[in-house]
C-alpha cells in the first residue's frame, strides 16, 4: 500500500512521497490523513539544525572532518597538538579563519597572499619547486643579457608555445574590426600568462605557480619586441617562412604602427616592450626564490611525522 501511495505521488506531482515530505512542498500527501505531513516535517529539520549545531575541524594533514576537540585525527591518527606546537606563527593566523583575515590589515593580507607560508608542507614539493627555480634562472640569463636584435627568445621553443595563442586572439579579436584583429595577435600572447598569473594567485592561492606564471608573461614580452623593432626593416622571418616584404599588411606590427602613424617609433616600443619583460622576468625569480625558502623554513619546522605523504 506504502508502495502505491508513493508511486501515485510520483505521477501526480513528479516528485516522490518521501521527496515531498522532506521538501515540505505538499500539504497532505495521497492516502495519508490530513496533517500527517506537517506533523512529521520537522522532524528532518530538527537533525540538520542539530548537525548544524555541531562544530567540526579539518585535518591539516589528511584533510578528514570530522568533530572538534579531538586530540588526534580519526582517519591518519596525526597528534593536533603537535602540529600546533610546530606550525610557524604565520600559519597559525592564516588557519584561523576568513574572519580573522578579513580583520586584519591590507599589509598583513597583501603578504600572505604574495608570500604564503604552508600548513603542511612537503618536502618533494618544496625540492621540485627549488629546482623549476633553478632550472628558469639559468635560462632567464640567455633572455636578459641578449639583444633585441639576436632573437634569442624567439629562436626558443618557447616561442612556439607563444605561437598558437597570438594566432588564436588574431581570431578572437576578428569581430571587433581589422585593426583589433591584427593587434589581437600579441593580446592573446600577453592576455594567457596573465590569465594564468592571476587565477593562480587569486583563485589557487599558489603563489609560487604565479610567479613562474608572471616569468612567462615576462617572456611573452620579450618575444614581441624583436616583432615590434621589424617594422620597418621587415627582415624578420614570418609564420609562413615570409617577410613583411614578401606580401603586404602581413606583418602585424607594421601594419599597427602605420595605421596610427608610429611607425618611426617601432625602435623605441621594442625597447619599452624588452624592458618591461627584464623587469616582470627578474622580478618573478625574486619571487618565486622567497616563497621556495618560507617553504623550506615551514619544513624545518615541521616534524617529520606530521609532513603528509
Amino acid at each position: 500500500m506504502r508502495k502505491y501511495r508513493s508511486v501515485f505521488a510520483q505521477r501526480r506531482f513528479g516528485f516522490s512521497l518521501k521527496a515531498a515530505r522532506r521538501a515540505n512542498r505538499i500539504d497532505d500527501c495521497p492516502g495519508e490523513a490530513p496533517g500527517y505531513h506537517r506533523a512529521h516535517a520537522d522532524e528532518p529539520l530538527k537533525d540538520q539544525s542539530e548537525r548544524d549545531d555541531k562544530i567540526s575541524m579539518i585535518c591539516p594533514k589528511c584533510h578528514f572532518e570530522q568533530d572538534e576537540g579531538r586530540a588526534e585525527c580519526l582517519r591518519c591518527g596525526v597528534i593536533f597538538a603537535r602540529i600546533r606546537e610546530h606550525r610557524p606563527p604565520a600559519a597559525r593566523t592564516a588557519a584561523a579563519g576568513e574572519d580573522d583575515e578579513s580583520e586584519a590589515p591590507p599589509g598583513e593580507t597583501i603578504k600572505k597572499l604574495f608570500l604564503p607560508v604552508p600548513v603542511d608542507p612537503n618536502p618533494l614539493s618544496v625540492g621540485g619547486r627549488a629546482l623549476l627555480l633553478v632550472l628558469l634562472a639559468v635560462w632567464s640569463f640567455s633572455f636578459l643579457f641578449a639583444s633585441i636584435e639576436s632573437n634569442a627568445v624567439g629562436r626558443s621553443f618557447l616561442h612556439l608555445v607563444n605561437l598558437p595563442f597570438h594566432e588564436a586572439g588574431h581570431i578572437i579579436f576578428t569581430p571587433l574590426g581589422r585593426f583589433m584583429q591584427v593587434l589581437g595577435g600579441t593580446l592573446g600572447q600577453l592576455l594567457m600568462p596573465a590569465v594564468c598569473l592571476a587565477v593562480l594567485l587569486l583563485r589557487t592561492r599558489d603563489a609560487f605557480g604565479a610567479a613562474v606564471a608572471q616569468w612567462w608573461l615576462a617572456e611573452s614580452f620579450m618575444d614581441i619586441a624583436p616583432y615590434i623593432n621589424d617594422a620597418r626593416s621587415l627582415k624578420l622571418i614570418l609564420l609562413g617562412g615570409v617577410t613583411g616584404k614578401d606580401v603586404a599588411d602581413y606583418h602585424d606590427w607594421e601594419y599597427l604602427l602605420r595605421t596610427a602613424g608610429l611607425l618611426r617609433m617601432d625602435h623605441a616600443l621594442a625597447y619599452m616592450a624588452q624592458g618591461i619583460g627584464i623587469v616582470l622576468m627578474v622580478a618573478a625569480l625574486a619571487w618565486a626564490a622567497i616563497n621556495v625558502w618560507i617553504q623550506f623554513n615551514a619544513c624545518r619546522r615541521v616534524p617529520a611525522d606530521t609532513v603528509p605523504e
